[in-house]
């Protein structure tokens, strides 16, 4: 029995050693600190309000370069590139749908799901161009080795 319960925890730590599953862990909770923070402070500083557009902008760039963490990491793999930025959204969508139970009118534009999909959708977008930048460096590269004799 104790065989067994130690080959599972090996292979959960396995799991955490995998560079894009602690990425997107990383960048996931990265992600949801900022999110929360963004929230927290536009709803109860009201102290700040006069600077709301600069609040605004500051966090918004903080996340998206906080999101482009997994593009230029993994941009030569887009396999782990798309698992790596897809975790780290799910985490950034976790945090959205808990927030929005304290928060109620913060899923009155988006909903859990469209954010969910939001970040999805562009994963798939820059994992697809990276694939297909992956393929033709790959044939160059094959068509560079050949000789012409």
């Amino acid at each position: 029995m104790s065989a067994l319960s130690t080959s599972s925890g090996d292979h959960r730590i396995g799991i955490l050693r995998s560079a894009p599953v602690r990425t997107g862990i990383y960048t996931g909770v990265f992600l949801s600190v900022c999110f929360a923070t963004w929230v927290l402070v536009a709803n109860r500083v009201p102290e700040l309000e006069p600077l709301a557009f600069a609040r605004n902008v500051g966090a918004a760039g903080l996340m998206a370069i906080a999101a482009c963490v997994p593009v230029m990491r993994f941009y030569s793999s887009p396999g782990d590139l798309l698992s790596s930025g897809l975790l780290g959204w799910s985490l950034l969508t976790l945090t959205f749908r808990i927030l929005c139970i304290k928060f109620d009118l913060l899923d009155e534009s988006y909903s859990t799901f469209q954010i969910f999909v939001i970040g999805s959708v562009c994963y798939l977008i820059v994992a697809t161009l990276a694939w297909i930048g992956t393929i033709i460096r790959r044939a160059r590269a094959s068509h560079i080795s050949h000789t012409n004799h």
